[in-house]
């Protein structure tokens, strides 16, 4: 059985969810507060679905704490569609963000995504050597010296060493990045990625993972 932790103040909605996945094994246990979310013991869940709009507690803080405290699958699912809100989502390590409404198969697809790659990730996870990367304020590293880099290639390659080891999908990439043009940004972004390759001198450090994005290892 797969154990999710929802945090949502709509519990009808919550229910909703819940009724619907729980034919797939899927077992969601919803707080409406967030504090008594935080405090059930979130390291037995396998999966956080967090809105943002929250009493007493905004969403984004929520998932700061998860994402730091336990490195937890975030999926933010909320109606709030503002921009910015997506990108501070994802700069602050949630896996995906489903704007409501949506329909419940959407949820269900993307839960069994982020899962598998998350065990994949974790199995290759620990046979990966100590980086050679590292961010320094607005300064990434490679093996000491100092990349060259755009703010495009910045936002992209710091997203990637943050999580190195775990794929991105190109929409967790996109929506993180601030600079790339909105009209052709899955173009850019192949772009953006065959530059860094390039500056860092290695084509291998950055895979592409094929239907989903890219990683750094």
């Amino acid at each position: 059985m797969i154990n999710i932790l929802m945090i949502e103040d709509d519990p009808e909605f919550a229910e909703l969810l819940s009724e619907y996945l729980s034919q797939f094994d899927i077992k969601i246990t919803n707080y409406e507060d967030p504090f008594l979310g935080l405090s059930a013991g979130v390291k037995k869940y396998d999966l956080m679905i967090l809105d943002l709009t929250l009493p007493g507690m905004d969403g984004l803080e929520v998932c700061e704490e998860v994402v730091r405290k336990y490195d937890m699958p975030v999926i933010i699912s909320s109606a709030r569609s503002d921009i910015s809100d997506k990108v501070k989502s994802f700069e602050l390590g949630a896996y995906d963000y489903l704007p409501k409404p949506y329909d419940p198969k959407e949820m269900y697809a993307r839960i069994m995504s982020i899962l598998s790659r998350v065990q994949k990730d974790g199995e290759k996870q620990n046979s990966l050597p100590k980086s050679d990367f590292e961010i320094k304020g607005d300064t990434i590293y490679f093996k000491g010296q100092a990349l060259t880099l755009t703010p495009a290639e910045f936002e992209v390659l710091s997203l990637l060493v943050k999580h190195q080891g775990i794929t991105q999908s190109r929409e967790q990439i996109i929506n993180t990045s601030g600079t790339m043009s909105i009209d052709s940004q899955g173009k850019s972004l192949d772009v953006i990625i065959s530059k860094i390759r390039s500056k860092i001198g290695d084509n291998k450090r950055i895979q592409a993972v094929r239907g989903v994005g890219y990683k750094l290892v």
